[in-house]
């Protein structure tokens, strides 16, 4: 058994280094949201030294509320948004001599994809588009998945280690109580439930919680001690 274990990074948040030394994947924020040219150099950078895999972390324009607020927008103006977020990452990383692997939308943005499906298409049409090579990374039974199949795209089912599930497979949404995991014991416990169930094929530790490096240490080791090997997808 295997599983790849990802963090969001470009954040500003501090760890990124430290996170990098234990996930496989990186999700690269595209200077919406968060982060700008310089820290996108420095993650992707990172990632190339410890042999992470790279992907963009496009949001909705909202940098005021870290893309975590639902916007108004368009099928077109997505499309659109996540296009531009993803040349400009992608323009950084072949700069470093690096390639991008995946795109995975940040906030909102993931969280209303995966269950709308129209949303979820101004995705894939951007990915495909754009590079058709590109995997889409997505809330495991999700819209966003079915949607990257249906244009073409790899698909991978993302499950979350520091969130809370509801019962219909939705995360409990961030401004409700629970929302968040915020025990050690209580992550890696969801984390190993999730891989014995194989609920996805990567999981994901969000690089800006206060005890990311924490929960992705322990996961890892969790992990690993029950013989699961920890690889990107």
């Amino acid at each position: 058994m295997h599983i790849d274990v990802n963090a969001d990074l470009g954040e500003g948040c501090g760890n990124d280094g430290a996170l990098l030394e234990i996930v496989t994947t990186a999700n690269v924020a595209c200077g919406v949201h968060a982060g700008d040219l310089e820290t996108m150099r420095a993650t992707i950078a990172a990632a190339m030294r410890t042999g992470a895999a790279v992907g963009a972390h496009p949001s909705f324009p909202d940098r005021e509320h870290f893309g975590r607020r639902r916007m108004e927008r368009t099928p077109e103006q997505i499309e659109r948004d996540v296009t531009e977020q993803i040349a400009e990452l992608d323009g950084v990383a072949r700069e470093l001599g690096a390639r991008l692997r995946h795109v995975k939308a940040h906030g909102a943005l993931y969280t209303i994809a995966a269950r709308d499906r129209t949303v979820a298409d101004a995705i894939s049409r951007a990915v495909r588009d754009y590079d058709a090579t590109l995997a889409i990374v997505g809330l495991a039974e999700g819209e966003q998945l079915a949607s990257a199949g249906a244009h073409g795209l790899r698909a991978v089912a993302e499950v979350f280690a520091d969130r809370r599930y509801r019962a219909d497979g939705s995360l409990v949404p961030r401004g409700e109580p629970r929302a968040l995991i915020d025990d050690t014991d209580e992550a890696v416990a969801q984390a190993l439930r999730l891989v014995r169930e194989e609920r996805g094929e990567t999981i994901c530790v969000h690089g800006d919680g206060p005890l990311a490096l924490a929960f992705a240490r322990a996961i890892r080791e969790a992990l690993e001690a029950r013989g699961v090997a920890i690889r990107s997808f």
